[in-house]
């Protein structure tokens, strides 16, 4: 391999430039050219693969191992027809868990990877080998996150009930909003939990595909392991402020256990983006540091920014917040010198409606003006790299009139169990969307 080492910024250096966006000699983390035509590596606001400039549309698609397990609750020929779909459409990336903890907490997905006795899925992380090589059939990549910061997984607040014998549920209206991030982000300064979190990620990064035959860190499908789904470090000032050195110090080290394991594939944190520090654009900076590229989620209706049912009458100020967000955080990955991804970014059907047959028209808008964005930074020749809606539900459908998931049911979709089905997932009757992402894979992919 052939390793490039870009300068290191300090902080007060690094976002000193905020205002000159286009600088881009900071980075924090090395960047790595792979072997040509294998895996995709990183040159400074680029990704880069096979000796040319990669680039992506892509989705959310977290269930894919689910459907490639051989069990009742596996569908490998569904597996097969989504990943056809996606492909036809221009998506290039999925993004795709592979890593879920059993656990008491209220919505944590059964079947999981792993139980608190320590026992695997097999079925389920032979799963998740048949989906790598599906997609690797289609010279399509993954980006794989090995834990969460929600609930719907099981997560780190299930990883510290299995240190702990205690936790708490997200919602319980005994311990309203933040009581369930701020409990959660002591997963980071507990030391047991941390260490069994770094056996499991022992054990994936060191697997070998049942499928191919492939070692993981050898895979060119597999674009990057992300540390988590949405990692915060806590929402209460106080509670962010201690527990920050704790919260750098996983990171760091999750990060260079993962490159001693394989030195082949970028690592990724999985973390919103200021919203997750309280606008601190700093402790973004900071968190990136040993990190290959940047990550922002935009969720105008789960932030406040519109109004499900009222979306004519919210729009206008919730789009200016959007656009405010990105800019935000193009500048600041051209500031670190680094790449950045829109890698989850999800908007309500029109009235906040679930069936397929509910309009999409403010869905539409909000999709465009992401992909104008990204468009506008490849022409320029920014950071965005990358872009993955949230999420596909493909042929799925939900089973019941009001929309909910229940326990044992297969008809997985983008919107987690816990979620109502069809809240922001597109469906593949979806023809508006849909004819939306393609043209922005045509347009991403030559501009």
């Amino acid at each position: 391999m052939v390793e490039l080492t870009f300068p290191i910024c300090g902080r007060r250096t690094a976002l000193a430039g905020l205002a000159a966006a286009g600088l881009a000699g900071c980075s924090g983390a090395r960047g790595v050219l792979a072997p040509p035509k294998r895996f995709v590596a990183t040159r400074g606001m680029r990704f880069v693969r096979g000796g040319g400039w990669y680039r992506y549309t892509g989705a959310n698609a977290w269930y894919l191992a689910w459907l490639g397990s051989d069990t009742k609750y596996g569908d490998r020929a569904r597996l097969r027809r989504e990943l056809d779909r996606l492909q036809s459409i221009g998506v290039g990336n999925v993004r795709l868990l592979a890593g879920a903890e059993e656990s008491p907490v209220k919505n944590s997905i059964k079947p999981g990877f792993e139980t608190q006795d320590g026992t695997l899925n097999r079925s389920l992380l032979t799963g998740l080998d048949v989906a790598m090589a599906e997609l690797g059939k289609r010279g399509m990549t993954a980006v794989l996150y090995l834990t969460n910061n929600w609930e719907w997984s099981g997560g780190m607040m299930s990883r510290l009930y299995w240190e702990t014998g205690r936790y708490k549920d997200m919602n319980d209206p005994a311990d309203p909003w933040p009581a369930f991030p701020d409990a959660a982000s002591a997963f980071y300064a507990n030391r047991d939990a941390v260490e069994r979190f770094f056996r499991s990620v022992r054990m994936l990064v060191g697997r070998t595909n049942t499928v191919t035959g492939t070692a993981y860190k050898d895979d060119p499908a597999l674009m990057a392991w992300q540390l988590a789904n949405e990692p915060r470090p806590g929402v209460s000032p106080e509670v962010m402020q201690a527990i920050l050195p704790d919260y750098y110090r996983w990171i760091d080290d999750s990060a260079a256990l993962i490159r001693s394991l394989d030195p082949n594939h970028l690592v990724s944190l999985g973390m919103e983006g200021t919203i997750a520090t309280d606008g601190d654009v700093e402790i973004v900076a900071r968190a990136h540091r040993n990190i290959d590229y940047l990550t922002a989620h935009i969720w105008p209706l789960n932030w406040g920014w519109v109004d499900g049912k009222d979306l004519a009458g919210t729009w206008a100020a919730g789009a200016a917040k959007v656009r405010d967000y990105i800019d935000r955080h193009v500048k600041l990955a051209a500031t670190l010198g680094k790449p950045l991804v829109f890698e989850e970014f999800g908007f309500p059907r029109d009235g906040e409606l679930y069936d397929p047959a509910a309009t999409t028209q403010f869905r539409q808008r909000f999709y465009r003006m992401i992909y104008a964005a990204a468009e506008a930074s490849r022409a320029a020749g920014g950071p965005v790299q990358g872009t993955n809606f949230w999420a596909w539900n493909g042929e799925a459908r939900a089973q019941h009139p009001d929309h909910r998931f229940r326990d044992g049911e297969t008809q997985y979709m983008g919107d987690p169990p816990h979620e109502p089905q069809g809240w922001y997932g597109n469906f593949d009757s979806d023809d508006a969307v849909i004819a939306i992402v393609r043209q922005h894979a045509q347009t991403f992919a030559t501009a």
